[in-house]
């Protein structure tokens, strides 16, 4: 990977990028991000502006559609097709995460507002230099985006990883929303043990597939910029999914105790 990229600005905004995510790690071992009806936090008592899931979820992820294609079509090797091919995937992706999983959401009946409007801030944050890393070094910095880098073996091993990482995600993230009625009853009860897939062996299987994701992207753009999002959203999930994990085990008592937090058979 390029380390030193020549471009100074990029250079030192990266070097805080990291020092941020480093920071987005140490901070989630001490306490979870408040979103979610386990960890959001929601009610008139609770300190703080907060929003629903959906609309919190869908504006939190929004500038990872909008960055990106911002900054990529001011690049100079915009109109190349190795560089147009890693924007299809990411506004595939960011599509995704930003609309289509959000709508797909189905929250419990009398759900209070669960969604801290500064996790809100700091996601923003996140994915505006998520977006200019990223389309900044495909679209200007990068030299070896040619059409020999399709079959390249970074670029092989990695679209393998992200695809097999966006299924895991996207599969896991039916079974969880499947645990709801699509219409609301308020008989049913608001958490449920989830099962299939990979929830056979891990608590946070979505984790996982996002990870992958990112780790599959990263290596197919070879950029350091793809780094950053890996490490973001490891810093992020890792601590997240332990929590999980921990709240799963305290609050019933049926739930599998051969489960690990994220990954199989180990952690």
């Amino acid at each position: 990977m390029q380390w030193y990229t020549g471009n100074t600005f990029y250079d030192t905004l990266l070097i805080v990028g990291f020092l941020y995510a480093l920071m987005i790690f140490v901070s989630s071992l001490y306490g979870t991000a408040a979103y979610g009806g386990r960890f959001g936090g929601g009610g008139a008592k609770s300190k703080g502006f907060k929003l629903g899931s959906k609309p919190g979820w869908i504006l939190m992820e929004l500038p990872g559609l909008i960055v990106f294609p911002i900054v990529f079509f001011m690049g100079e090797n915009s109109d190349q097709i190795v560089p147009l091919f890693f924007l299809a995937i990411w506004m595939f992706h960011y599509t995704n995460r930003a609309l289509v999983t959000p709508l797909l959401m189905r929250t419990a009946p009398g759900a209070s507002q669960t969604f801290a409007f500064n996790v809100v801030v700091a996601g923003w944050i996140t994915l505006f230099m998520h977006g200019y890393f990223n389309a900044e070094y495909i679209a200007n910095i990068g030299t070896q985006y040619t059409t020999e880098w399709f079959s390249d073996p970074r670029f092989i091993i990695g679209i393998a990883i992200y695809a097999f990482g966006f299924t895991l995600n996207v599969y896991s993230d039916t079974i969880l929303r499947n645990l709801r009625s699509k219409k609301p009853d308020p008989s049913e009860p608001r958490y449920k043990i989830p099962y299939g897939g990979f929830f056979k062996w891990v608590s946070c299987p979505q984790y996982l597939g996002e990870i992958l994701s990112f780790t599959g992207f990263a290596i197919m753009t070879w950029n350091l910029g793809a780094v950053f999002v890996l490490a973001i959203t490891v810093g992020n999930l890792a601590p997240r999914a332990m929590v999980t994990h921990k709240w799963f085990l305290k609050n019933f008592d049926d739930y599998p105790k051969e489960r690990k937090a994220l990954i199989p058979y180990i952690w």
